[in-house]
Formats: structure tokens, sequence, C-alpha cells
């Protein structure tokens, strides 16, 4: 089954999937293309980037010709979602390329870290960003925002994640605050945690 997918003819029977943003629109096309070779498409349930292709596609940035370059490449426009598709054609969104963190120079997808953190009924909220490490090249960092009167240590909750995350995925960081920085629209937010942490490298 190529990845290079048509839904021209999708009953309306078909069912959604936990986790899945469904399917392309209609006569909208998607590839999962390798984050380390942007020519070549990955296999089915492998992880990558979402290239798409359209009618609705933008087909380029108004007098930025650099920019434009760099997001649309053979009529495929690079959205820096990380994904993958199915073997039934569904699309699953893992993370952004920029959130990515390299850990020994594999990829690390925060979405994955914070999904498991989320699962220990003391967490309210966390995010999970990627901090300098000279041996590494990065590090999994965790900040996580505990609910009231549910204390937690950093021990219990590594231990609680041992079966649900690998060795380059288990945070080696853990702080817990207060609060944590969000965005105008009340969405956690990374950029203060990257920026304050690069401070300190």
């Amino acid at each position: 089954m190529k990845l290079l997918l048509s839904y021209q003819l999708i009953s309306f029977k078909i069912k959604s999937k936990p986790g899945s943003i469904g399917f392309p629109f209609p006569q909208t096309y998607i590839k999962i293309m390798s984050l380390k070779d942007k020519t070549r498409e990955v296999p089915l349930g492998e992880k990558g980037e979402l290239a798409v292709q359209g009618p609705q596609v933008m087909l380029g940035y108004w007098n930025r010709p650099k920019e434009t370059e760099d997001v649309i490449q053979n009529g495929l426009l690079y959205t820096g979602d990380v994904g993958y598709m199915d073997e039934d054609g569904y699309v699953f969104l893992v993370d952004r390329i920029k959130d990515v963190v390299i850990v020994n120079g594999y990829n690390v997808y925060p979405r994955i870290v914070e999904e498991a953190i989320y699962q220990h009924p003391s967490v309210e909220e966390v995010t999970v960003i990627g901090t300098p490490d000279l041996q590494r090249g990065e590090a999994v960092k965790a900040f996580v925002k505990l609910r009231s009167g549910m204390p937690l240590k950093a021990e219990e909750l590594h231990i609680f994640l041992q079966n649900k995350l690998s060795p380059i995925e288990m945070p080696r960081q853990i702080e817990f605050r207060d609060s944590l920085p969000k965005s105008m629209i009340g969405k956690l937010s990374k950029k203060e945690l990257i920026a304050e942490e690069k401070t300190k490298f």
C-alpha cells in the first residue's frame, strides 16, 4: 500500500481511531518522509515528517523564495509535523520537528514522554524539553506541576515511567513547579523553559 493516498471515494461508514487525526481531505495527498532524508518516503507505521499536496495547500510565502524553497519541494508542502500512517491509511501526529530532542543521535518526541507522565494521577500539567548536554548532545527534562494535595517525588515518577518509556526517552531531570509557562491562549509553552535552560549551559 503506497503512502501517497487519495481519499476521494472514502465511505462515510469509516470509523475514527483514538489518537488519529483521520484521513486527508478529498484530493489531498500525504506522504510520510524520512526525518534524515527528505527525499525518502518511509514505510507504513514508521515516523517521519508529514508532507502534503492538494488544492488547499499554499503555493509559497509571498516574496520569500528562500522560505518557500525550505518547505515546498517537488510539489509537496513539508509541514514540520512528525507522524505516521497505519496500514488502514489513518494519520497520527506525534510531535513537531522543532520540538524533537536528539539524544545520542536518537529522536525523542516530547509528546510521547508527556503522555506517559500524564498517566500518573498526581500530575496536573507537564512540559518536556531538550536541554544541552555535553555528552549526549541533548537530554530530556520534564517540568511537572502536581495536583493540589497530591505529593510526588522525582524518584517515584521515574519508577512509574520505567515500563512506559525507553532508556533514551526517560527524563534525565524532573523539576516540579507551582506553575508552568503558557501562551496567550492558555496553551503550555516550551520557549520560556528552553531559553531558561540555555542560560544555565
